[in-house]
């Protein structure tokens, strides 16, 4: 599943390609990535000859604001792609759900192989209603800038294990299993030490490892694992997965101490780490 540096690097080229441009027309194939909506009529009478504004993220959310303070919310789920296109006579994609043409030419299109990913149209008041997930949104570890100590409070508060925590979206918003191992790693951390067991160094260690790796990797784009299922705006695959220092490196050398890379299970999903390094 798309996590934050991938869902931040589409929305940043979303808002250099398509803000400002108005939508001509909108093909939809099947209701699944409208489920939403009563019908493919009502999904499309609302977003037809309307001009989408800047476009902003909540958590893995994309959120394009519309003209007259609607918002068209696009969740990726575990396989979905915003591709842009010059136009229609460029091939569709497989599993492509949804387009959208501007009168100023180009298109932007929905694809999605396993369909867990969703659009909708909603007021922009109404927006935490409609997903109540985003009512509960932890702070965003990108655009929430806090001080270490404020972050060691909510550590203490919480008295949970890291990795699960760290995964807790009500807790930070975006962060899942890739980035949870490789923010660990970096902290020197294992993934089932208590969030209450943090020494003020490890806290501070924590805090830094967490922004500097998310920003990382929206430098490099994000990470496309080996299915290459997440595709930025213009189709091209991430290229953090090259920096990975723990993520999917089982019997791997660490790059630090250059001990095996180990996996285990947490919370029924695959998880890695240096035995070594992490404390």
């Amino acid at each position: 599943m798309p996590e934050l540096p991938e869902v931040e690097t589409i929305r940043r080229d979303l808002d250099r390609e398509v803000a400002g441009k108005k939508i001509r027309a909108v093909d939809v194939t099947g209701m699944r990535s409208i489920r939403r909506h009563k019908n493919k009529k009502e999904f499309i009478s609302q977003l037809e000859m309307r001009k989408i504004g800047g476009v902003s993220r909540k958590g893995k959310y994309l959120l394009m604001r519309l003209d007259a303070g609607d918002v068209l919310v696009v969740h990726l789920g575990m396989s979905g792609q915003l591709l842009r296109a010059k136009g229609p006579k460029e091939p569709l994609p497989k599993h492509t759900h949804v387009v959208l043409t501007f009168t100023q030419g180009g298109q932007l299109r929905y694809v999605d192989p396993r369909t867990f990913g969703e659009l909708f149209v909603t007021a922009a008041d109404d927006l935490e209603s409609q997903v109540s997930e985003l009512a509960h949104l932890g702070f965003d570890p990108l655009d929430d800038v806090m001080s270490w100590t404020r972050f060691g409070d909510l550590l203490y508060e919480r008295k949970a294990k890291l990795k699960p925590l760290l995964m807790d979206q009500r807790f930070v918003a975006g962060i899942g299993n890739i980035y949870s191992d490789e923010i660990l790693f970096a902290a020197g951390l294992r993934h089932d030490r208590s969030s209450d067991s943090l020494s003020s160094q490890e806290v501070r260690r924590l805090y830094r490892a967490m922004v500097e790796t998310l920003q990382e990797a929206v430098k490099h784009r994000g990470s496309s694992l080996a299915d290459e299922q997440y595709r930025d705006l213009f189709g091209e695959v991430g290229d953090f997965q090259s920096q990975h220092k723990v993520y999917d490196r089982e019997g791997q050398p660490c790059r630090r101490c250059r001990s095996s890379i180990v996996r285990v299970r947490v919370g029924g999903r695959s998880s890695f780490m240096c035995p070594q390094c992490q404390v």
